[in-house]
């Protein structure tokens, strides 16, 4: 299974919370999709956190052109 980009993985939480304000689902497919939705927000955050990284070393680079010589 490919890797879930951080588009997807918040188009896949809206759709889990679509599911969750469903009144008919049991409570145990609540809890399933409740634990679904946070893994899947965690990963989003992992992936907010490293484009983070990514964009401090840029511009950490950006900054000292001499350093690169």
């Amino acid at each position: 299974m490919k890797e879930q980009s951080f588009e997807e993985k918040l188009e896949h939480s809206k759709a889990l919370l679509e599911k969750l304000m469903n009144p008919e689902i049991t409570l145990e497919e609540s809890v399933k999709l409740y634990e679904e939705g946070l893994k899947n927000i965690k990963e989003a955050q992992t992936l907010i956190e490293e484009a983070k990284t990514k964009i401090t070393v840029i511009e950490q680079a950006n900054q000292n052109p001499s350093d690169d010589l």
